[in-house]
């Protein structure tokens, strides 16, 4: 069944029935919708979400939101059991990915969360509470 038969079945069974018309009318809506997003955004928007699907990455952010101030990379080891050398590819795309910052402090690494991360940390802690 081809995404233009299902559509008419939906508006068929929406609005009672429905002509070619109504079925074009619909995918014009409906493609000036999909027109609307910005590609790189979208783009940008998954390679983000893509770096907190990991655990490991994920309780990084974490635990820099929930820390407040910077953590040196060698705080991380007790917290996460993996390598590393596996922490530090996680931070590294954390930073990539825009949700951590990096500064060289000596001869230490530290890490802070951005307001992006933040933002998305508290976004998160609010939708359980729906």
């Amino acid at each position: 069944m081809s995404a233009t038969d299902r559509l008419r079945r939906y508006l068929d069974d929406e609005c009672g029935g429905c002509t070619d018309e109504d079925i074009d009318q619909r995918l014009a809506e409906l493609e000036e919708l999909d027109a609307t997003m910005d590609e790189s955004e979208l783009t940008g928007d998954v390679d983000l979400l893509s770096a907190l699907g990991n655990e490991t990455r994920y309780r990084i952010v974490r635990i820099l939101h929930t820390a407040g101030e910077e953590l040196c990379v060698c705080e991380f080891a007790p917290l996460v059991d993996v390598s590393d050398s596996a922490i530090s590819h996680a931070l590294s795309q954390l930073t990539e990915a825009g949700l951590v910052t990096r500064r060289k402090d000596g001869k230490w690494r530290k890490y802070r969360t951005t307001p992006q991360a933040n933002a998305l940390l508290v976004a998160l802690d609010g939708s359980r509470k729906l």
